[in-house]
């Protein structure tokens, strides 16, 4: 889903697989496997990257639905009113793998 997002509005944009891979200064074949959904669960640093050639946000990409714009806007500002960082986010980032694979283990 997330690699069908991507793929489709980079061709919206008019942008090829090599341009946006470059300009995102990630691998082309990461880009593709990402396309192909071989790599189903790409980094938030990469989905950055990427949302920000492709001038959209991560929510667009991952293809949230706008129903969860609201939690994911509360969810934000309490990030906010907590003060915490980027950098924060990617310490939690392994807790939140680990959250993640303990729901599927369940």
């Amino acid at each position: 889903m997330i690699g069908e997002n991507i793929n489709r509005i980079r061709k919206e944009r008019g942008i090829t697989l090599t341009v946006l891979a470059e300009k995102a200064m990630i691998s082309k074949s990461n880009l593709s496997n990402i396309e192909r959904n071989i790599n189903k669960n790409p980094s938030i640093k990469v989905l950055e990257k990427l949302a920000e050639v492709l001038n959209t946000d991560i929510i667009t990409l991952l293809g949230i639905q706008d129903n969860n714009s609201e939690q994911y806007e509360i969810f934000i500002n309490k990030l906010n009113d907590l003060n915490v960082t980027k950098e924060d986010l990617q310490e939690y980032e392994k807790v939140i793998e680990f959250i993640e694979w303990q729901k599927r283990e369940i």
